[in-house]
Protein backbone atom coordinates (compact mmCIF):
# COMPACT_ATOMS: atom_id res chain seq x y z
CA UNK A 1 0.00 0.00 0.00
CA UNK A 2 3.06 2.55 1.07
CA UNK A 3 4.38 1.66 -2.67
CA UNK A 4 0.81 2.59 -4.61
CA UNK A 5 0.44 5.98 -2.32
CA UNK A 6 3.60 6.87 -4.90
CA UNK A 7 4.00 5.23 -7.81
CA UNK A 8 0.33 5.55 -9.40
CA UNK A 9 0.69 9.68 -10.10
CA UNK A 10 3.78 8.31 -12.63
CA UNK A 11 1.87 6.30 -14.32
CA UNK A 12 -1.12 8.77 -15.12
CA UNK A 13 0.08 10.04 -18.41
CA UNK A 14 0.60 6.67 -19.86
CA UNK A 15 -2.88 6.08 -18.55
CA UNK A 16 -4.56 8.51 -20.11
CA UNK A 17 -2.42 7.81 -23.60
CA UNK A 18 -4.10 4.34 -23.34
CA UNK A 19 -7.57 4.94 -21.89
CA UNK A 20 -8.27 8.54 -22.82
CA UNK A 21 -10.27 10.70 -20.34
CA UNK A 22 -7.43 14.08 -20.27
CA UNK A 23 -7.23 15.64 -17.08
CA UNK A 24 -10.26 14.72 -15.77
CA UNK A 25 -9.72 11.29 -16.03
CA UNK A 26 -6.20 11.20 -13.87
CA UNK A 27 -7.58 13.51 -11.51
CA UNK A 28 -10.56 10.80 -10.79
CA UNK A 29 -7.78 7.78 -10.96
CA UNK A 30 -6.17 9.98 -7.92
CA UNK A 31 -8.78 11.24 -6.10
CA UNK A 32 -11.49 8.14 -6.33
CA UNK A 33 -8.80 6.30 -3.81
CA UNK A 34 -8.20 9.52 -1.53
CA UNK A 35 -12.41 9.77 -1.11
CA UNK A 36 -13.29 6.78 -0.13
CA UNK A 37 -10.24 6.06 1.86
CA UNK A 38 -10.07 9.52 3.56
CA UNK A 39 -14.04 8.94 4.40
CA UNK A 40 -13.63 5.57 5.69
CA UNK A 41 -10.48 5.60 7.63
CA UNK A 42 -11.93 7.26 10.68
CA UNK A 43 -14.36 4.14 11.21
CA UNK A 44 -11.85 1.38 10.99
CA UNK A 45 -10.76 1.16 14.07
CA UNK A 46 -14.46 0.62 15.23
CA UNK A 47 -14.51 -1.64 12.23
CA UNK A 48 -11.49 -3.89 14.06
CA UNK A 49 -13.01 -3.93 18.11
CA UNK A 50 -16.14 -5.25 16.31
CA UNK A 51 -14.59 -7.99 14.00
CA UNK A 52 -10.76 -8.69 15.35
CA UNK A 53 -7.82 -7.35 14.08
CA UNK A 54 -6.78 -10.37 12.05
CA UNK A 55 -9.88 -10.72 10.08
CA UNK A 56 -10.02 -7.02 9.30
CA UNK A 57 -6.16 -6.79 8.13
CA UNK A 58 -7.21 -9.81 5.63
CA UNK A 59 -10.24 -8.63 4.97
CA UNK A 60 -8.39 -5.50 3.48
CA UNK A 61 -5.24 -7.20 1.78
CA UNK A 62 -7.37 -9.08 0.36
CA UNK A 63 -9.61 -6.44 -0.95
CA UNK A 64 -6.69 -4.27 -1.83
CA UNK A 65 -5.57 -7.32 -4.37
CA UNK A 66 -8.24 -7.92 -5.99
CA UNK A 67 -9.16 -4.01 -6.24
CA UNK A 68 -5.65 -4.10 -8.24
CA UNK A 69 -6.26 -7.13 -10.42
CA UNK A 70 -9.50 -5.30 -10.98
CA UNK A 71 -7.37 -1.77 -11.81
CA UNK A 72 -4.79 -3.71 -13.83
CA UNK A 73 -7.70 -4.97 -16.38
CA UNK A 74 -9.56 -2.35 -16.46
CA UNK A 75 -11.06 -1.87 -20.01
CA UNK A 76 -11.70 1.90 -19.60
CA UNK A 77 -10.83 5.22 -17.78
CA UNK A 78 -14.23 4.79 -16.08
CA UNK A 79 -13.54 1.18 -14.92
CA UNK A 80 -10.46 2.22 -13.75
CA UNK A 81 -12.08 5.02 -11.49
CA UNK A 82 -14.42 2.31 -9.76
CA UNK A 83 -12.05 0.14 -8.96
CA UNK A 84 -9.54 3.07 -7.97
CA UNK A 85 -12.39 4.06 -5.17
CA UNK A 86 -12.72 0.19 -4.40
CA UNK A 87 -9.24 0.25 -3.23
CA UNK A 88 -9.39 3.12 -0.87
CA UNK A 89 -11.92 1.47 0.66
CA UNK A 90 -9.30 -1.67 1.13
CA UNK A 91 -6.95 0.74 2.43
CA UNK A 92 -8.82 2.33 4.80
CA UNK A 93 -9.97 -1.39 6.39
CA UNK A 94 -6.13 -2.33 6.21
CA UNK A 95 -3.86 0.32 7.62
CA UNK A 96 -5.28 0.63 11.16
CA UNK A 97 -6.08 -2.85 11.31
CA UNK A 98 -2.08 -3.40 10.76
CA UNK A 99 -1.48 -1.12 13.27
CA UNK A 100 -3.75 -3.01 15.86
CA UNK A 101 -2.36 -5.72 15.37
CA UNK A 102 0.74 -4.58 16.25
CA UNK A 103 -0.66 -3.00 19.42
CA UNK A 104 -2.34 -6.24 19.91
CA UNK A 105 0.41 -8.33 19.50
CA UNK A 106 3.82 -6.94 20.97
CA UNK A 107 3.94 -6.23 25.16
CA UNK A 108 5.19 -2.53 25.92
CA UNK A 109 8.40 -2.67 26.29
CA UNK A 110 8.97 -3.94 22.94
CA UNK A 111 5.78 -1.98 21.20
CA UNK A 112 7.50 1.40 20.14
CA UNK A 113 10.50 -0.44 18.53
CA UNK A 114 7.60 -2.95 16.63
CA UNK A 115 5.78 0.73 15.48
CA UNK A 116 9.16 2.10 14.40
CA UNK A 117 10.15 -0.88 12.10
CA UNK A 118 6.18 -1.31 10.22
CA UNK A 119 6.82 2.79 9.78
CA UNK A 120 9.90 1.85 8.59
CA UNK A 121 9.17 -0.04 6.01
CA UNK A 122 5.99 1.77 5.02
CA UNK A 123 8.70 4.96 4.40
CA UNK A 124 10.87 2.39 2.45
CA UNK A 125 7.99 1.84 0.58
CA UNK A 126 7.09 5.38 -0.41
CA UNK A 127 10.93 5.99 -1.02
CA UNK A 128 10.81 3.42 -3.97
CA UNK A 129 7.44 3.96 -5.16
CA UNK A 130 7.79 6.73 -7.40
CA UNK A 131 11.26 4.38 -9.08
CA UNK A 132 9.55 2.03 -9.35
CA UNK A 133 6.69 2.88 -10.73
CA UNK A 134 8.25 5.31 -12.76
CA UNK A 135 10.58 1.21 -14.59
CA UNK A 136 8.13 -0.46 -14.76
CA UNK A 137 5.86 2.03 -16.93
CA UNK A 138 8.79 2.48 -19.28
CA UNK A 139 9.63 -1.48 -19.22
CA UNK A 140 6.37 -2.97 -19.51
CA UNK A 141 3.01 -1.28 -19.06
CA UNK A 142 0.94 1.00 -16.82
CA UNK A 143 -1.41 -1.87 -15.71
CA UNK A 144 1.74 -3.51 -13.51
CA UNK A 145 2.14 -0.17 -11.71
CA UNK A 146 -1.30 -2.21 -9.96
CA UNK A 147 -0.28 -5.77 -11.42
CA UNK A 148 2.95 -6.07 -9.12
CA UNK A 149 0.33 -5.78 -5.87
CA UNK A 150 -0.73 -9.24 -6.51
CA UNK A 151 2.68 -10.89 -5.44
CA UNK A 152 3.33 -8.58 -2.57
CA UNK A 153 -0.57 -8.91 -1.22
CA UNK A 154 -0.14 -12.71 -1.97
CA UNK A 155 2.99 -12.79 0.35
CA UNK A 156 1.75 -10.64 2.91
CA UNK A 157 -1.58 -12.90 3.86
CA UNK A 158 0.59 -16.53 3.55
CA UNK A 159 2.65 -14.18 6.40
CA UNK A 160 -0.74 -12.88 8.15
CA UNK A 161 -1.89 -16.73 7.75
CA UNK A 162 1.69 -18.22 10.15
CA UNK A 163 2.50 -15.45 12.43
CA UNK A 164 -0.78 -12.83 13.02
CA UNK A 165 -2.57 -14.37 16.10
CA UNK A 166 -6.59 -14.23 15.48
CA UNK A 167 -7.15 -11.18 17.60
CA UNK A 168 -9.64 -10.41 19.53
CA UNK A 169 -12.92 -8.81 19.74
CA UNK A 170 -13.85 -5.92 22.08
CA UNK A 171 -15.46 -7.18 25.08
CA UNK A 172 -18.12 -5.58 26.60
CA UNK A 173 -20.65 -3.55 24.81
CA UNK A 174 -20.95 -4.06 21.05
CA UNK A 175 -19.02 -1.16 19.77
CA UNK A 176 -20.78 1.34 17.42
CA UNK A 177 -20.35 1.99 13.83
CA UNK A 178 -21.14 5.65 12.78
CA UNK A 179 -22.21 4.02 9.78
CA UNK A 180 -24.42 7.33 9.13
CA UNK A 181 -21.52 9.50 9.20
CA UNK A 182 -19.04 7.94 6.96
CA UNK A 183 -21.82 7.35 4.08
CA UNK A 184 -22.40 11.37 4.65
CA UNK A 185 -18.86 11.90 4.56
CA UNK A 186 -18.29 10.30 1.36
CA UNK A 187 -21.16 12.09 -0.34
CA UNK A 188 -20.13 14.79 1.32
CA UNK A 189 -16.80 15.44 -0.22
CA UNK A 190 -17.80 13.58 -3.16
CA UNK A 191 -20.64 16.32 -4.46
CA UNK A 192 -17.71 18.62 -4.87
CA UNK A 193 -14.94 16.70 -6.13
CA UNK A 194 -17.20 16.12 -9.25
CA UNK A 195 -18.48 19.62 -9.61
CA UNK A 196 -14.61 21.10 -9.55
CA UNK A 197 -13.21 18.24 -11.64
CA UNK A 198 -16.23 17.84 -14.26
CA UNK A 199 -16.43 21.80 -14.32
CA UNK A 200 -14.04 22.32 -17.04
CA UNK A 201 -15.67 19.97 -19.36
CA UNK A 202 -19.18 20.95 -18.88
CA UNK A 203 -19.51 24.22 -17.57
CA UNK A 204 -20.91 26.00 -14.25
CA UNK A 205 -24.18 25.97 -16.32
CA UNK A 206 -24.71 22.42 -16.23
CA UNK A 207 -27.60 21.40 -14.02
CA UNK A 208 -24.88 18.41 -12.98
CA UNK A 209 -21.91 20.12 -11.90
CA UNK A 210 -23.74 23.09 -9.53
CA UNK A 211 -26.21 20.08 -8.74
CA UNK A 212 -23.66 17.59 -7.05
CA UNK A 213 -21.86 20.48 -6.24
CA UNK A 214 -24.77 22.20 -3.92
CA UNK A 215 -25.76 18.32 -3.06
CA UNK A 216 -22.45 17.62 -1.73
CA UNK A 217 -22.25 20.70 0.55
CA UNK A 218 -25.43 20.08 2.17
CA UNK A 219 -24.73 16.11 2.76
CA UNK A 220 -21.25 17.44 4.56
CA UNK A 221 -23.21 20.20 6.59
CA UNK A 222 -25.17 17.61 7.56
CA UNK A 223 -22.49 14.75 8.59
CA UNK A 224 -21.58 17.88 10.93
CA UNK A 225 -24.51 17.76 12.38
CA UNK A 226 -24.52 14.21 12.79
CA UNK A 227 -21.09 13.87 14.32
CA UNK A 228 -21.92 16.95 16.59
CA UNK A 229 -25.33 14.78 18.38
CA UNK A 230 -23.97 10.93 17.41
CA UNK A 231 -23.63 8.76 20.57
CA UNK A 232 -20.20 7.78 19.24
CA UNK A 233 -19.10 9.91 15.96
CA UNK A 234 -16.34 9.04 13.92
CA UNK A 235 -15.00 12.30 13.68
CA UNK A 236 -15.19 13.74 17.89
CA UNK A 237 -15.96 17.48 16.99
CA UNK A 238 -15.34 18.39 20.58
CA UNK A 239 -11.21 17.67 19.63
CA UNK A 240 -11.31 21.12 17.70
CA UNK A 241 -12.15 23.04 20.82
CA UNK A 242 -8.64 22.32 21.72
CA UNK A 243 -6.69 25.48 20.42
CA UNK A 244 -3.67 23.43 19.17
CA UNK A 245 -5.35 20.71 17.31
CA UNK A 246 -8.05 23.21 15.90
CA UNK A 247 -5.18 25.22 14.20
CA UNK A 248 -3.20 22.55 13.70
CA UNK A 249 -5.34 20.89 11.31
CA UNK A 250 -5.89 24.12 9.98
CA UNK A 251 -2.50 24.19 9.05
CA UNK A 252 -2.60 20.72 7.79
CA UNK A 253 -5.26 21.41 5.15
CA UNK A 254 -3.18 24.04 3.95
CA UNK A 255 -0.02 22.74 3.75
CA UNK A 256 -0.86 19.49 2.07
CA UNK A 257 -2.89 21.10 -0.52
CA UNK A 258 -0.14 23.07 -1.63
CA UNK A 259 2.09 19.88 -1.29
CA UNK A 260 -0.55 17.58 -3.74
CA UNK A 261 -0.59 20.09 -6.17
CA UNK A 262 3.09 20.59 -6.11
CA UNK A 263 3.31 16.66 -6.30
CA UNK A 264 0.57 15.94 -8.89
CA UNK A 265 1.27 18.85 -11.33
CA UNK A 266 4.91 18.31 -11.46
CA UNK A 267 4.60 14.82 -12.84
CA UNK A 268 2.33 15.61 -15.28
CA UNK A 269 4.38 18.53 -16.72
CA UNK A 270 7.45 16.48 -16.55
CA UNK A 271 6.12 14.22 -18.65
CA UNK A 272 3.19 15.63 -20.82
CA UNK A 273 5.14 18.96 -22.01
CA UNK A 274 9.12 18.85 -20.73
CA UNK A 275 9.66 14.92 -22.46
CA UNK A 276 10.29 13.13 -19.46
CA UNK A 277 10.28 9.56 -19.28
CA UNK A 278 8.08 7.71 -16.16
CA UNK A 279 11.48 6.57 -14.49
CA UNK A 280 12.68 10.00 -15.06
CA UNK A 281 10.06 12.01 -13.33
CA UNK A 282 9.89 9.17 -10.99
CA UNK A 283 13.64 9.57 -9.78
CA UNK A 284 13.20 13.56 -9.26
CA UNK A 285 10.46 12.77 -7.40
CA UNK A 286 12.93 10.93 -4.74
CA UNK A 287 13.88 14.54 -3.97
CA UNK A 288 11.31 15.95 -1.00
CA UNK A 289 11.22 11.88 0.19
CA UNK A 290 15.10 11.46 0.52
CA UNK A 291 15.23 15.37 2.46
CA UNK A 292 12.80 14.87 4.34
CA UNK A 293 13.89 11.12 5.64
CA UNK A 294 17.12 12.74 6.15
CA UNK A 295 16.58 15.67 8.42
CA UNK A 296 13.05 15.41 9.25
CA UNK A 297 13.83 13.92 12.88
CA UNK A 298 16.38 16.32 13.07
CA UNK A 299 13.99 18.91 13.18
CA UNK A 300 12.03 17.00 15.34
CA UNK A 301 14.22 17.21 18.17
CA UNK A 302 14.90 20.73 17.55
CA UNK A 303 10.95 21.16 17.99
CA UNK A 304 11.04 18.86 21.05
CA UNK A 305 13.39 21.23 22.67
CA UNK A 306 12.33 24.84 21.75
CA UNK A 307 8.87 24.39 20.87
CA UNK A 308 6.69 23.61 17.16
CA UNK A 309 5.24 27.04 17.03
CA UNK A 310 8.33 28.58 15.19
CA UNK A 311 9.06 25.55 13.31
CA UNK A 312 5.26 24.70 11.98
CA UNK A 313 5.77 28.79 10.88
CA UNK A 314 8.80 28.79 8.98
CA UNK A 315 8.56 25.44 7.26
CA UNK A 316 5.63 25.94 5.33
CA UNK A 317 7.15 29.38 4.52
CA UNK A 318 10.09 28.27 2.82
CA UNK A 319 8.57 25.51 1.11
CA UNK A 320 6.82 28.23 -0.67
CA UNK A 321 9.88 29.90 -1.56
CA UNK A 322 10.93 26.87 -3.38
CA UNK A 323 7.92 26.61 -5.17
CA UNK A 324 8.56 29.79 -6.30
CA UNK A 325 11.93 29.03 -7.32
CA UNK A 326 10.58 26.07 -9.63
CA UNK A 327 8.81 28.94 -11.68
CA UNK A 328 11.88 28.63 -13.30
CA UNK A 329 10.99 25.71 -15.35
CA UNK A 330 9.64 25.84 -18.71
CA UNK A 331 9.80 23.03 -21.78
CA UNK A 332 13.34 22.45 -22.09
CA UNK A 333 13.90 22.00 -18.03
CA UNK A 334 17.19 20.99 -16.46
CA UNK A 335 17.49 19.06 -13.90
CA UNK A 336 20.38 20.46 -11.89
CA UNK A 337 19.74 24.13 -12.96
CA UNK A 338 16.21 24.42 -12.58
CA UNK A 339 14.53 21.55 -10.98
CA UNK A 340 17.43 20.45 -7.93
CA UNK A 341 17.07 23.92 -6.09
CA UNK A 342 13.53 24.43 -5.97
CA UNK A 343 12.97 20.88 -4.54
CA UNK A 344 15.60 21.06 -2.29
CA UNK A 345 14.16 24.54 -0.64
CA UNK A 346 10.64 22.94 -0.77
CA UNK A 347 11.91 19.66 0.69
CA UNK A 348 13.55 21.87 3.34
CA UNK A 349 10.46 23.24 4.65
CA UNK A 350 8.75 20.23 4.56
CA UNK A 351 11.23 18.25 6.74
CA UNK A 352 11.69 21.77 9.09
CA UNK A 353 7.29 21.51 9.83
CA UNK A 354 5.58 17.82 8.90
CA UNK A 355 7.39 16.50 12.52
CA UNK A 356 6.54 19.25 14.95
CA UNK A 357 2.80 19.65 13.04
CA UNK A 358 2.27 15.98 13.84
CA UNK A 359 3.78 16.41 17.19
CA UNK A 360 1.96 19.54 18.38
CA UNK A 361 -1.82 17.76 16.65
CA UNK A 362 -1.46 14.99 18.98
CA UNK A 363 -0.10 16.68 22.12
CA UNK A 364 -2.97 18.39 22.29
CA UNK A 365 -5.18 15.87 22.63
CA UNK A 366 -5.68 13.64 25.97
CA UNK A 367 -3.59 10.22 26.11
CA UNK A 368 -6.77 8.20 25.69
CA UNK A 369 -7.35 9.98 22.37
CA UNK A 370 -4.25 10.37 20.46
CA UNK A 371 -5.02 7.27 18.13
CA UNK A 372 -8.21 9.01 16.80
CA UNK A 373 -6.32 12.36 17.14
CA UNK A 374 -3.99 11.04 14.52
CA UNK A 375 -6.46 9.60 12.62
CA UNK A 376 -8.59 12.77 12.33
CA UNK A 377 -5.10 14.69 11.50
CA UNK A 378 -4.62 11.85 8.61
CA UNK A 379 -7.70 12.10 7.12
CA UNK A 380 -7.38 15.97 7.11
CA UNK A 381 -4.19 15.77 4.93
CA UNK A 382 -5.88 12.98 2.57
CA UNK A 383 -8.92 15.62 2.15
CA UNK A 384 -6.56 18.35 1.69
CA UNK A 385 -4.99 16.12 -1.42
CA UNK A 386 -8.49 15.48 -2.55
CA UNK A 387 -9.72 19.29 -3.03
CA UNK A 388 -6.71 20.95 -3.76
CA UNK A 389 -6.04 18.94 -7.03
CA UNK A 390 -9.94 19.20 -7.77
CA UNK A 391 -10.10 22.69 -7.50
CA UNK A 392 -6.94 23.75 -8.67
CA UNK A 393 -7.21 21.79 -11.76
CA UNK A 394 -10.66 23.20 -12.38
CA UNK A 395 -8.74 26.50 -12.47
CA UNK A 396 -5.79 25.32 -14.80
CA UNK A 397 -8.40 23.76 -16.81
CA UNK A 398 -9.78 27.27 -17.73
CA UNK A 399 -6.93 29.04 -17.87
CA UNK A 400 -5.18 26.46 -20.43
CA UNK A 401 -8.09 25.69 -22.66
CA UNK A 402 -8.72 29.52 -22.86
CA UNK A 403 -5.08 30.07 -24.11
CA UNK A 404 -4.83 27.55 -26.64
CA UNK A 405 -8.57 28.37 -28.00
CA UNK A 406 -7.16 31.78 -28.67
CA UNK A 407 -3.82 30.65 -29.99
CA UNK A 408 -5.89 28.11 -32.71
CA UNK A 409 -8.00 30.55 -33.63
CA UNK A 410 -5.47 32.34 -35.75
CA UNK A 411 -5.13 28.94 -38.14
CA UNK A 412 -6.88 27.29 -40.17
CA UNK A 413 -6.82 24.06 -39.15
CA UNK A 414 -7.50 20.74 -40.97
CA UNK A 415 -10.22 18.23 -38.88
CA UNK A 416 -7.56 16.12 -38.00
CA UNK A 417 -5.18 18.73 -36.61
CA UNK A 418 -8.45 20.06 -34.78
CA UNK A 419 -8.76 17.09 -32.90
CA UNK A 420 -5.31 17.08 -31.71
CA UNK A 421 -6.11 20.41 -30.30
CA UNK A 422 -9.21 19.17 -28.60
CA UNK A 423 -7.12 16.56 -27.34
CA UNK A 424 -4.42 18.63 -25.93
CA UNK A 425 -7.27 21.22 -24.09
CA UNK A 426 -8.63 18.31 -22.47
CA UNK A 427 -5.10 17.25 -21.24
CA UNK A 428 -4.11 21.01 -19.94
CA UNK A 429 -0.96 20.42 -19.52
CA UNK A 430 0.09 19.05 -22.90
CA UNK A 431 1.25 20.02 -26.24
CA UNK A 432 -0.45 20.12 -29.64
CA UNK A 433 1.68 18.77 -31.74
CA UNK A 434 1.57 16.33 -35.21
CA UNK A 435 0.08 16.54 -38.79
CA UNK A 436 -1.31 19.33 -39.60
CA UNK A 437 -0.45 21.34 -36.30
CA UNK A 438 2.07 24.36 -37.50
CA UNK A 439 5.02 24.93 -35.22
CA UNK A 440 3.81 28.27 -34.53
CA UNK A 441 1.13 26.12 -32.21
CA UNK A 442 3.09 23.90 -30.85
CA UNK A 443 5.13 26.31 -29.36
CA UNK A 444 1.75 28.33 -28.41
CA UNK A 445 0.62 24.98 -26.36
CA UNK A 446 3.78 24.84 -24.89
CA UNK A 447 3.87 28.19 -23.72
CA UNK A 448 0.53 27.99 -22.51
CA UNK A 449 1.16 24.78 -20.65
CA UNK A 450 4.26 25.95 -18.80
CA UNK A 451 2.19 28.75 -17.81
CA UNK A 452 -0.47 26.86 -16.45
CA UNK A 453 1.93 25.34 -14.51
CA UNK A 454 4.21 28.12 -13.21
CA UNK A 455 -0.02 29.37 -12.55
CA UNK A 456 -0.22 25.71 -10.15
CA UNK A 457 3.13 26.15 -8.58
CA UNK A 458 2.15 29.87 -7.45
CA UNK A 459 -1.41 28.77 -6.07
CA UNK A 460 0.98 25.77 -4.45
CA UNK A 461 3.25 28.22 -2.31
CA UNK A 462 0.14 30.70 -1.32
CA UNK A 463 -1.38 27.72 0.38
CA UNK A 464 2.27 27.10 1.82
CA UNK A 465 2.71 30.42 3.07
CA UNK A 466 -1.09 30.41 4.09
CA UNK A 467 -0.28 27.51 6.33
CA UNK A 468 2.87 28.72 7.51
CA UNK A 469 1.35 32.25 8.84
CA UNK A 470 -1.98 30.17 10.00
CA UNK A 471 1.32 28.41 12.64
CA UNK A 472 2.16 31.21 13.68
CA UNK A 473 -0.61 32.69 14.72
CA UNK A 474 -2.57 29.99 16.04
CA UNK A 475 0.08 27.40 17.35
CA UNK A 476 1.06 27.93 21.26
CA UNK A 477 4.03 25.95 22.31
CA UNK A 478 2.81 23.17 25.01
CA UNK A 479 3.51 22.88 28.37
CA UNK A 480 3.71 19.05 27.91
CA UNK A 481 6.60 17.55 25.53
CA UNK A 482 5.80 17.03 22.18
CA UNK A 483 7.62 14.08 21.18
CA UNK A 484 8.00 15.72 17.39
CA UNK A 485 11.28 13.48 17.08
CA UNK A 486 9.34 10.33 17.26
CA UNK A 487 6.48 11.88 14.10
CA UNK A 488 9.51 12.37 11.82
CA UNK A 489 7.49 11.01 8.96
CA UNK A 490 4.13 12.47 10.02
CA UNK A 491 1.12 12.26 7.63
CA UNK A 492 3.42 12.84 5.03
CA UNK A 493 4.58 9.21 5.51
CA UNK A 494 0.77 8.32 6.43
CA UNK A 495 1.98 7.99 10.19
CA UNK A 496 2.99 8.16 13.04
CA UNK A 497 -1.12 6.84 14.38
CA UNK A 498 -3.43 5.81 11.42
CA UNK A 499 -5.47 4.53 13.59
CA UNK A 500 -9.63 5.63 14.85
CA UNK A 501 -9.03 3.49 17.86
CA UNK A 502 -7.11 2.86 20.87
CA UNK A 503 -4.14 4.40 20.74
CA UNK A 504 -0.50 3.30 20.58
CA UNK A 505 1.18 4.46 24.02
CA UNK A 506 3.22 7.15 22.13
CA UNK A 507 3.46 8.38 18.89
CA UNK A 508 5.22 6.74 16.27
CA UNK A 509 8.11 7.25 13.86
CA UNK A 510 7.96 8.02 10.09
CA UNK A 511 3.56 9.41 1.70
CA UNK A 512 3.49 11.85 -0.55
CA UNK A 513 0.50 11.01 -1.28
CA UNK A 514 0.45 13.17 -2.70
CA UNK A 515 -1.03 13.36 -2.13
CA UNK A 516 -1.13 12.74 -3.61
CA UNK A 517 -2.43 9.91 -6.25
Amino acid sequence: MSVDATVVNVALPSITDDLGGGLAGQQWVANSYLLTLAALILISGSLADLFGERRLFVLGVLGFGVTSVLCAIAPSIEVLIAARALQGVSGALLTPASLAIIIAVFPPAERGKAIGTWTAWGGIGILIGPLLGGQIVDSLSWRWVFGINVPLVALTLALAARYVPEGHRAEGPRPHVDVRGAVLCALGLAGPTFALIEQPMLGWGDPRVWGFGIAGLVLFALFLRHESRAREPMLPLGLFARRNFRWGNVETLAMYGGLSVMTFFLVLFLQQVAGFSALQAGTIMLVPTGVMFALSRRFGALADRYGPRLFMGIGPIVSACGLLLLMRVDASVSFLGDLLPGLLVFSLGLSIAVAPLTAAVLADADEAQAGIASAVNNAVARTAALVATAAVGAVLASSFAGKVEEQAAAFSLPPAAQVLVDETKDLTLGVAAGAGIPAELTRATSDAAVDTFHLALMIGAVLMAAGGVLGLVGIRNPTRDVCAEDCAGGQFAGQPVEAGRSPAPAPASPVVEPAPA
